[in-house]
């Protein structure tokens, strides 16, 4: 009898617990369209422009006075936390101004007395590059605009002499310096025009090659070296502004498209002394190589200079003199698909070597090369990949770095004996898993490490190194992550797919919040696809689209197909190569169809989105596996390979005449005929990216052959698609009603 009470007291235990569950799910909110993209309710809160200081014991940071109105500039001390205000909003009012300086981006001179201001910013293609610079002297207090006289918002990318007497600057595609003592302005340059551009970069360079800031002082403040690019010849794009006019501007954009005339580029140094200019000769075609990158090679008297060939296989390191002018090759490397470029060079030895990083044995590895004699030797090894190099530790004789060798989707913080001697040395906490980021003092016994996963917001947080102790909290967004306890967040799983090929690939998998694995739900897969990047990632996901297709009753999906750019080694990355467009796909759709035999997945329902080079893919899904994928949209996409860049295009698809079948099976217009399924057209007028003609082209095909499509064009918008009023909440509501009628989100 008392087992039979016991049993009953338990069955009704369980039955409230179960209501009250039901009732606590019940009572969650739900994702609004407006909240993501109108309202922000889920920003994170971050720390803003940090800066080591020189002595390494703190840090700077931008922190609003709301009493100012403007951005103080306060120091913490890194091991007590002690805060200061080195620069108040208030020291920075101008003379006959009555409200500060608001500073977007500041720097320090070397000897930390002196501060350069970025401000009245304006965006140049992707960012502000364009703007004012002010001077602030701590010693005297003393604030001074740099240029004054010029036109308000022009100055590019000025910085101070290594000594702190002078700031360079770009105007108007012109080399400028001021002196700051007396304020005396020398222009260095006098041929910039509307084709000679100084100092800075064509738009292929900057977007293909991380080029911008296009010139540097040498360190002995002597002489400044430089870019030089001409972009007559090239051909020029047109966009065209209908919407702010009664008459439409057209708006030139010398672009080079695949197979095209580049910008012709060379390398200057001026010997600020006599203003002459000596001209590096580094051999070959100017126009049919790329100058990729350029710096002081750890004197003032030589720069260390890059030169890719126009295949992008062949990346030739020069010792350049920059007195007479005379370059030649140290260092040599070449492949059979292509090279990327990687940006942190550091001087080991006292100059005698430099840090190189490449995936010449396989996997990603940092090595260290001979200035003399280009011997090169590894720093690590084994089957993992160094992802990012972050500080080296010559005193001490270690490497930082970021590497994930267990797991694709995460990042973490390694070090490593510059010998090449000993394991990799895992400082990152195992009880963290997801992706770590650091910005580490110079003697890398600080740093200030930013932590994230899929369900924890970013973490910013003041450590020691290499113990990892945490010193101090900068921001933990917990009070974002209290408010996403109401809403209905479903968990992000992370599986690995394994295909009738033996190809094992990472995927991420969100199930709607009622989930039942006896009914059948509609999958829709967000895509990517290219070597630019990958979506597959355990980090904090901004803007939580895909909560909220998983809350209306959709499976969302990722997969990271081979060449997507993930750590697993150069044959998985580099096998997509001359096979753009026609890998990706293939296992994309591989993967679907394991899921689509999976239980509760419903194989009438498929559906894909992607943008950008995620919008070329789905594109491409649809139009090849049309059995497959019933509902796409794809945004801002590339129709056609060869409307594309030269760059970017060319470094993994090979010259148009020696891969003239790869570019065709690549490009989706090719395929535009097997369209079955339902599909809309996303994309700006003002692209200066993927242009809006490779949408209209596509159009054109496909009314050719008489295939239904909806198309939506957002005018003067650029390739994100995010400029003017209520843009991005219509356009999450225009794919929101699309999906839904056409991929109705109901279990069955």
């Amino acid at each position: 009898m008392k087992k039979t009470v016991n049993i009953i007291l338990l069955i009704i235990l369980l039955t409230a617990t179960a209501f009250e569950g039901i009732a606590q799910k019940s009572t969650l909110k739900k994702l609004t369209l407006a909240d993501l993209y109108k309202n922000n309710v889920f920003s994170t809160k971050g720390i803003n422009t940090v800066r080591w200081m020189k002595d390494n014991k703190g840090y700077s940071a931008l922190e609003f006075n709301e009493t100012a109105g403007g951005r103080d500039i306060v120091t913490y001390d890194a091991k007590i936390g002690k805060r200061e205000v080195l620069v108040s909003a208030t020291s920075l009012i101008p003379n006959g101004k009555n409200s500060p300086l608001f500073v977007i981006n500041y720097a320090w001179s070397a000897d930390n007395t002196k501060l350069l201001i970025f401000t009245n910013t304006r965006k140049v293609w992707r960012y502000h590059t364009r703007g004012d610079y002010w001077v602030l002297d701590l010693k005297n207090g003393k604030l001074s605009q740099i240029g004054p006289n010029m036109e308000p918002a022009r100055l590019m990318f000025a910085k101070f002499s290594p000594d702190a007497k002078k700031v360079g600057f770009v105007y108007k595609n012109n080399i400028y310096t001021q002196t700051l003592e007396t304020g005396e302005i020398e222009q260095l340059t006098n041929d910039g025009s509307n084709h000679i551009i100084n100092g800075t970069f064509d738009w292929v360079y900057e977007e293909e090659l991380n080029c911008r800031d296009g010139f540097r002082w040498s360190p002995d403040s002597k002489r400044i070296s430089f870019w030089q690019m001409d972009t007559k010849g090239t051909g020029t794009f047109y966009l065209i502004n209908n919407i702010d006019s009664i008459y439409p501007k057209i708006l030139p954009l010398p672009y080079p498209k695949v197979g095209t005339a580049n910008s012709s580029a060379r390398i200057g140094s001026i010997t600020l002394d006599n203003k002459t200019i000596t001209w590096i000769d580094i051999p070959g075609d100017p126009r049919n190589n790329y100058l990729a990158r350029m710096e002081w090679a750890n004197s003032s008297d030589e720069l260390i200079i890059q030169q890719l060939n126009r295949q992008q296989n062949t990346n030739k390191v020069y010792n350049a003199d920059v007195t007479t002018g005379k370059a030649k090759v140290v260092y040599t490397e070449k492949v059979e698909t292509w090279l990327d470029v990687y940006d942190k060079l550091y001087w080991l030895d006292n100059g005698k070597e430099f840090t190189w990083l490449s995936d010449h044995t396989g996997w990603l590895h940092l090595n260290r090369v001979s200035w003399q004699n280009g011997n090169i030797a590894p720093i690590t090894s084994g089957d993992f990949e160094v992802i990012q190099l972050l500080r080296i530790d010559e005193k001490k004789g270690w490497v930082y770095y970021i590497a994930s060798p267990e797991n694709a989707t995460q990042r973490y913080l390694f070090r490593s004996k510059l010998d090449g001697k000993g394991k990799p040395e895992k400082l990152s906490p195992n009880n963290q898993p997801g992706q770590h980021s650091y910005t580490i003092s110079q003697d890398c016994n600080y740093a200030i490490h930013t932590f994230s996963n899929h369900h924890t917001p970013p973490r910013y947080e003041v450590i020691s190194l290499p113990d990892h102790k945490v010193l101090r909290v900068l921001e933990d967004n917990k009070e974002l992550s209290n408010k996403l306890k109401k809403y209905n967040i479903q968990e992000k799983k992370f599986l690995n797919i394994k295909t009738d090929e033996g190809l094992e690939f990472d995927a991420y998998m969100i199930k709607p919040h009622d989930f039942n694995p006896e009914k059948k739900y509609p999958v829709i897969f967000y895509i990517y696809g290219e070597p630019a990047g990958s979506t597959v990632q355990d980090r904090w996901d901004y803007n939580l689209w895909d909560q909220l297709l998983a809350q209306e009753g959709y499976i969302v999906i990722s997969i990271d197909n081979r060449g997507t750019d993930v750590p697993r080694g150069r044959e998985w990355r580099k096998s997509v190569y001359k096979k753009i467009g026609i890998i990706a796909p293939h296992d994309q759709a591989a993967c679907a169809r394991k899921i689509m035999e999976w239980n509760f997945v419903d194989s009438e329902r498929i559906g894909i989105w992607g943008w950008s080079g995620g919008g070329s893919n789905t594109l491409n899904c649809m139009f090849r596996y049309p059995e497959i994928y019933k509902t796409g949209i794809a945004i801002a996409f590339i129709s056609d390979q060869l409307l594309y860049d030269n760059i970017y295009q060319e470094r993994y698809m090979n010259l148009p005449e020696n891969n003239a079948e790869g570019y065709r099976e690549g490009s989706p217009i090719t395929h535009a005929k097997n369209l079955e399924g339902n599909l809309l057209l996303i994309h700006g007028s003002a692209d200066d990216n993927c242009h809006y003609q490779s949408c209209q082209m596509l159009v054109n095909e496909l009314i050719k052959h008489n295939k239904y499509f909806t198309m939506i064009d957002y005018p003067m918008r650029s390739h994100s698609i995010n400029e003017r009023e209520n843009t991005t909440l219509h356009l999450r509501m225009t794919m929101l009603n699309f999906l839904k009628k056409n991929l109705p989100p109901v279990a069955k």
